[in-house]
């Protein structure tokens, strides 16, 4: 109160305007029906409120509405100030639980506009009623949308704070169940063949993936992933991380389950079919150097996962690939030492050439083995020689191998050592 007995409010600009004290009187007097009023207007225009204030629900609302009013009219009898300190936590609820009804802003937002119109309208007769002049009314006016303005900013934070933690508690559930999948077995022993998720119980995955609003499905791929490469186009997981993933950039979609930023970075995508054409996946296996898995059913998702790494591995300086087309390969490199021995007996009559005709020759028998007759025009057109000289290096690799180019057991022996040697 200053010394002529009037209090100060907020005008334009953070400047103070004065009114009479005896307004804040009548306006706490009016305050006794007016929250009233507002609530019936609000439940008569916004249907999202317009079912029976009941329970949590109905306390919340009123309340709110009865401190922003009690407060305005503190805030005009002390002369405006701050948003006092202990109402705020009335506001901030009223925002989460506009979340926890499943709603965005819209609403309460919509119901803080109309309020403020209803408690005006009754303020301006009370404004009047004490033949307060235009400028007052219309300082009035502003001071009491600033307010309401304030308020709505106090909700909507705590709007966003609770999106923001639900969505935190998500991440943390769905990166929970993507471990449960693909991590693998952590018994001792050779490498693991059962997926950890083999023996999760049934009940222990279904309320996993229920917690994180994830449908179960019959199969998936498993993508392995390069690391990070910070720029314009970089991928985010559909939910904020626990480990504090960049939340700009391009979304996947909600179905695939990411671990992004791990050191071991990797996707889980179901029903393959459809999601790994959905152009943002592609564009993460493009970005990151993916390598998919085999499509297996759920259970063996760690297997696509680990079969997805030990390509990529191999491919670690090409582009994306599918092991589902590489399924061979990915039996040879199973057991590197064994693939090795195979090749050093198999391809030892390669070994007295030199660099440039054994790496010839050796593309030359490849494609010998893999075309379906073998036959020089055959070789000619895979490898885009001249057919002269594919019989030439037929002739030579007859003189190399001899038998073996018609034994079965010798042909899948060399085929594989030259695929290993080769890939």
């Amino acid at each position: 109160m200053n010394a002529s007995g009037t209090a100060g409010a907020p005008g334009f600009g953070g400047a103070w305007v004065v009114f009479p004290q005896r307004l804040a009187a009548e306006l706490r007097k009016e305050n006794r029906t007016l929250a009233a009023e507002i609530i019936h207007e609000i439940r008569r225009h916004i249907p999202e409120f317009s079912r029976p204030l009941s329970g949590q629900f109905g306390a919340s609302i009123q309340n709110g509405v009865e401190t922003a009013l009690a407060e305005f009219v503190d805030r005009i009898e002390e002369g405006g100030g701050e948003l006092d300190a202990q109402r705020l936590p009335v506001y901030r609820a009223l925002g989460r639980g506009e979340l926890s009804e499943g709603r965005s802003l819209d609403a309460l937002q919509a119901a803080y506009r109309l309020g403020a119109r209803v408690a005006y309208r009754r303020y301006v007769r009370v404004a009047r009623r004490l033949s307060l002049g235009t400028d007052a009314v219309a300082q009035l006016a502003e001071t009491a949308f600033t307010h309401i303005d304030e308020i709505a900013a106090a909700s909507v934070a705590a709007y966003a704070q609770a999106q923001a933690d639900a969505a935190g508690t998500l991440g943390r559930r769905r990166h929970r169940l993507l471990t449960l999948l693909v991590a693998p077995d952590p018994s001792p022993g050779p490498a693991p063949r059962t997926a950890r998720a083999d023996a999760v119980p049934d009940d222990v995955l279904i309320q996993a993936a229920r917690d994180a609003e994830w449908v179960l499905p019959e199969t998936v791929v498993a993508v392995a992933l390069g690391p990070r490469v910070q720029g314009p186009r970089d991928v985010t997981a559909p939910a904020p991380r626990p480990d504090g993933a960049a939340s700009r950039g391009l979304r996947l979609p909600s179905v695939v389950l990411a671990d992004l930023d791990g050191s071991a970075p990797c996707l889980l995508v179901p029903e393959p079919a459809v999601h790994l054409a959905d152009p943002r996946v592609r564009q993460v296996l493009h970005d990151r150097v993916g390598v998919t898995g085999p499509v297996v059913p759920l259970r063996q998702a760690a297997d696509s996962l680990r079969w997805a790494r030990s390509l990529r591995a191999r491919i670690a300086a090409g582009g994306p690939d599918d092991a589902d087309r590489r399924l061979t390969d990915l039996l040879l490199l199973a057991d590197p030492p064994l693939v090795r021995l195979m090749a050093a007996r198999r391809l030892a009559p390669l070994d007295t050439l030199t660099p440039k005709q054994r790496d010839r020759l050796a593309h030359t028998l490849l494609a010998h083995l893999q075309t379906p007759h073998g036959s020089a025009p055959e070789l000619a057109e895979r490898l885009a020689i001249h057919p002269q000289t594919a019989r030439q290096r037929l002739h030579h690799l007859q003189r190399l191998f001899g038998e073996q180019l018609t034994d079965p057991d010798a042909r899948f022996e060399l085929e594989a050592a030259l695929r290993a040697g080769l890939a």
